[in-house]
């Protein structure tokens, strides 16, 4: 990855896009042998172990949320990032089903945001997940056509993120999930940030196909909070950079179950998904089975998936990667203007996508 970053700048153009347009590639395929994976073994010489806070999290509100004794989570930095903080899949057993769900049949209902609103009226995406659900049972040749929850690419959850604007308004906020509010304070507690507030969120749906392209997440008045990011369902190539656009990244496989904390300096560094791929077999077969491992905890947010909504969920997370990203927008004292201005999210193609500038320049 050196040497190739090296001849990057030298070419003129910057690193960053040259990397993300190496890994996007169809054609011939790119060379994965540089891209760092924490789920192995010995990931890289770059990679260094992660400091948690075990004592800030019980086992028991681990347990809640569908997640391992902190002791037990294996989290890593990287040694150009301080505070970044990458936790490789510390989820119990069949409790990444329970998220799934409520990612693909719950966050998208109204009053949240998606966008399939900006072309269809909201009686038309108020249950996307019924509208979907029996078409997605039946095998892909013998459907009509893709259903609502295949054209689903983000939803907003908290404070909606204005895709034009790049801001958030104070008009424009529906109450965040108690449930997703939960996970994250636990995550952010075991990361030594207690007090974090899950303000907005951005679930986006990747499809094999999909990109996202090279951005900051400077849109939160409070850059001193950390950025979640969760991972479910096929993994995804990540090109974490520098405060600079010419600054070469450093790629990094997330996959189901992985979370990420970007925290301190790393909070505001240029990042991508340049290339969506299969899970490899030890994550694809976490998957597959949604029954949490007995018993569910008293008092804890997650519910059994049943055999009806598995089914759904298991054909479309076969080749789809879902990714929610938590944000807290404000600082103590700080507040957002009211707008009062209908949100417009721009032209969009034949599935309900944003169209872009280029296919590597979208925004998270």
């Amino acid at each position: 990855m050196a040497k190739m970053a090296a001849s990057m700048v030298e070419s003129g153009e910057d690193a960053f896009r040259k990397i993300f347009k190496f890994y996007k590639r169809r054609e011939p395929p790119p060379d994965f042998r540089d891209v760092t994976d924490f789920c192995s073994g010995t990931p890289g010489d770059k990679v260094v172990p992660a400091k948690l806070h075990p004592a800030a999290v019980s086992d028991e509100e681990a347990a809640r949320v569908g997640l391992k004794p902190v002791r037990e989570w294996r989290a890593f930095g990287l040694q150009d990032c301080p505070g970044f903080i990458f936790i490789s899949n510390p989820f119990l057993r069949g409790s990444q089903a329970f998220w799934i769900r409520q990612c693909l049949k719950t966050y998208p209902q109204k009053p949240n945001i998606c966008n399939l609103d900006m072309h269809m009226s909201p009686s038309d995406t108020q249950d996307i997940w019924g509208k979907s659900a029996h078409v997605l049972s039946c095998p892909p040749g013998k459907r009509p056509e893709k259903t609502l929850l295949e054209k689903l690419r983000w939803v907003t959850l908290g404070y909606h993120y204005n895709w034009s604007t790049k801001t958030y308004s104070a008009d424009s906020f529906t109450p965040f999930p108690a449930d997703l509010h939960a996970l994250s304070v636990q995550v952010t507690a075991a990361c030594g940030f207690p007090g974090f507030r899950s303000e907005a969120a951005i679930l986006n749906f990747y499809r094999p196909d999909s990109s996202l392209g090279i951005h900051v997440d400077e849109s939160e008045l409070d850059h001193t909070r950390p950025l979640l990011s969760f991972s479910f369902g096929h993994s995804a190539v990540f090109l974490l950079g520098g405060t600079r656009r010419q600054d070469p990244p450093t790629a990094m496989f997330m996959h189901s179950g992985d979370i990420m904390v970007m925290s301190g300096q790393s909070r505001l560094l240029y990042h991508a998904v340049p290339r969506i791929l299969p899970a490899p077999p030890e994550r694809a077969a976490s998957l597959e089975d949604p029954s949490p491992a007995p018993p569910l905890p008293q008092g804890g947010v997650l519910e059994p998936v049943s055999d009806q909504d598995w089914a759904v969920i298991s054909r479309y997370i076969r080749s789809s990667r879902v990714n929610v990203t938590v944000r807290q927008v404000l600082g103590p004292g700080q507040s957002l203007p009211e707008t009062r201005v209908r949100y417009h999210h721009g032209a969009s193609d034949g599935d309900g996508r944003k169209r872009r500038r280029s296919s590597d320049e979208e925004t998270c």
